[in-house]
């Protein structure tokens, strides 16, 4: 049985679903949903791309990633539907949840006193 075609969504589409899933620092530029994170250095940088590789790879639906010291670019497109669907929101938005996560204050894990990986483009 073959798979359903995904639906493609048209640029200002896009723009309301990116608000919809509460994408804000994530936009849309020559085809591709945009995110740049920036952090404390090169450690955490390479630490970072580890964990979107890790989720891209659960999902098996890979990022185009660029790196360099304090800074990680992540691109995301369905390839095959050639353009931005549903698997592209549901990818940034797990990547957001899991890099920007930090402890609660106050709870049971402190977190670390270092800058790590800033919310802000």
């Amino acid at each position: 049985m073959g798979k359903a075609t995904e639906k493609v969504y048209s640029d200002a589409e896009i723009v309301a679903k990116l608000q919809e899933h509460g994408l804000t620092e994530w936009h849309l530029e020559e085809g591709w949903l945009r995110r740049k994170y920036t952090t404390d250095g090169w450690p955490t940088t390479l630490m970072l791309t580890n964990a979107i590789g890790y989720l891209c790879e659960a999902a098996w639906h890979h990022a185009d990633l660029a790196v360099t010291w304090g800074k990680l670019w992540v691109k995301l497109k369905t390839h095959s539907a050639g353009g931005i669907t549903d698997k592209d929101f549901a990818l940034a938005k797990k990547i957001e949840e899991v890099v920007l996560w930090r402890p609660a204050v106050g709870g049971a894990l402190e977190g670390t006193p270092n800058k790590w990986v800033q919310g802000k483009k």
